[in-house]
């Protein structure tokens, strides 16, 4: 069955949506034939995406050079979208960055990190989602979150930190969303696996590594997700099936159920424990 706001007359607005899976979700939208705008930064990168989506089957294509991280931003880009269209029906907030941060690196990483990743999708929620609840019609939010953000490995903490709270976040929000009387209006986290994108290293190769997904496959297995009713579409990939991310997801978690030190997938005294853990199978 198809999610009754994946239709013509819809309208999708796509944060990050000039390249990736914000470009190739907008794609999607557009093939139901809706109207779509799209929100980056560079505007030679949002004409060319224009292109892509209308070729795709866009009723319209409006484009907006917006910063996620400020709110005033958000706030215009809500009544252009509003003043065109009559509101939003769609709202993904997907804009995210990754330049990478240390507990005690740069200040200003963590800041344009949690700007973008964190508050760019709380901004863009406060600002689009009284409307789409005031329209009285079906709609959905779709934040994208990261398996980083809930199995947090070393590595880039500031990154993990930002996308642990967009999974907190979600998660309060279709709560709040489903005791709002009258509300047709519900919350996904889109959990992509290891993807082909800019954010993951595609400027530097030269072909798409084996393990990874398309971002064209990220977003159609989202839509799939999204008609069964999904809340958490956690993405599979070429080198991570279902009961991979399950395993690693449930140990994570066995940390504090059984008083392990944090992060022990990765220490070494309970090396043994985890791949005996990865050998059995799940219940």
């Amino acid at each position: 069955m198809t999610h009754p706001a994946l239709h013509s007359s819809s309208v999708a607005v796509v944060t990050g949506g000039a390249a990736g899976i914000g470009l190739a979700s907008a794609c999607r939208f557009a093939e139901f034939g809706m109207s779509v705008v799209i929100a980056d930064l560079g505007a030679d990168r949002l004409a060319a995406a224009a292109d892509t989506i209308r070729a795709a089957g866009a009723r319209a294509v409006v484009t907006s050079e917006t910063d996620v991280s400020d709110f005033a931003a958000i706030q215009t880009l809500e009544s252009m979208v509003t003043k065109e269209f009559g509101g939003a029906d769609i709202l993904m907030n997907n804009a995210g960055v990754q330049p990478g941060s240390s507990i005690f690196g740069p200040i200003e990483n963590w800041q344009k990190v949690l700007g973008v990743n964190l508050w760019g999708v709380v901004f863009g929620t406060k600002a689009f989602g009284p409307g789409m609840i005031a329209r009285g019609t079906p709609g959905l939010i779709i934040n994208t979150g990261s398996k980083q953000g809930i199995t947090t490995p070393p590595g880039d903490p500031a990154y993990n930190v930002s996308k642990s709270g967009v999974k907190t976040f979600t998660e309060a929000l279709q709560h709040e969303l489903r005791n709002t009387e009258g509300c047709l209006i519900s919350a996904h986290l889109l959990i992509p696996g290891f993807v082909d994108t800019d954010l993951t290293g595609r400027a530097s190769r030269t072909e798409k590594p084996a393990g990874a997904w398309t971002p064209d496959q990220t977003a159609s297995f989202m839509i799939g997700s999204i008609n069964k009713g999904d809340f958490y579409i956690l993405c599979p990939d070429n080198d991570v099936p279902r009961e991979l991310d399950e395993k690693r997801m449930s140990w994570a978690v066995g940390d504090i159920i059984h008083n392990r030190p944090p992060l022990s997938r990765w220490h070494p005294d309970h090396a043994k424990a985890f791949a005996d853990f990865l050998a059995e199978s799940l219940p």
